[in-house]
């Protein structure tokens, strides 16, 4: 956990601590500690403020992900505002999701799971106005990597990008649930993206949503 607000850091670590199933196992008071706190403690999943007084939780988590790569840990990102512009920016440089700090303890927790297990968690107060952003600043259509894709990768591309799970997807294509996982690794592949929640950014960065 990597948060500026010492009180925070102790009240979360207290709800963390609560549950038999995970474990605080670091924290930093700044995002310039970061990559030393990952590479120390090897943690699942990173819980990043996105604004800190050093380095914000921006250049933090882009430091994290460029620099240990797939090793890098999920980084769930926290915020106060629900529409904070520098969370997009933080989606876009490696996070799998982000959520407000007034979050019920409840909710936070699933996150954090939802997170470790590879889903992707976005506060869904402020989702339309996130992507709207993306969408406003398409600068480009799709490229070669998107050009690599089969039909069928596209189409499972959108239905993901829109929000459809694994097994909504395997039903509305008629496929295996298995195989709509095979399909999803190889256009992340394909596309160079990370996880879903920059899957759905390209998507919108390209206006294909």
């Amino acid at each position: 956990m990597i948060d500026d607000q010492a009180l925070f850091r102790s009240g979360l670590g207290l709800v963390i601590g609560s549950q038999p199933d995970l474990t605080l196992v670091g924290e930093a008071a700044d995002g310039a500690d970061a990559l030393d706190l990952v590479e120390r403690t090897s943690p699942d999943v990173v819980l990043m403020d996105v604004r800190m007084p050093q380095v914000d939780g921006v250049t933090a988590t882009r430091t994290v992900c460029e620099k240990l790569g797939e090793a890098a840990p999920k980084v769930l990102v926290l915020t106060t505002f629900d529409l904070d512009a520098a969370v997009a920016d933080a989606i876009d440089a490696g996070a799998s999701g982000f959520l407000l700090k007034d979050a019920q303890p409840e909710f936070l927790l699933g996150a954090i799971r939802a997170v470790a297990a590879g889903s992707q968690v976005v506060a869904a107060s402020a989702t339309k106005s996130l992507f709207e952003r993306f969408r406003s600043n398409q600068s480009r259509t799709p490229g070669r990597e998107y050009e690599q894709l089969t039909a069928r990768e596209r189409e499972i591309m959108l239905r993901a990008a829109q929000g459809m799970s694994n097994a909504e997807i395997a039903s509305a294509e008629y496929l295996s649930e298995a195989t709509v996982k095979t399909h999803m690794s190889r256009i992340l592949a394909k596309l160079q993206l990370r996880d879903r929640v920059q899957l759905v950014v390209y998507c919108y960065e390209h206006g294909l949503l």
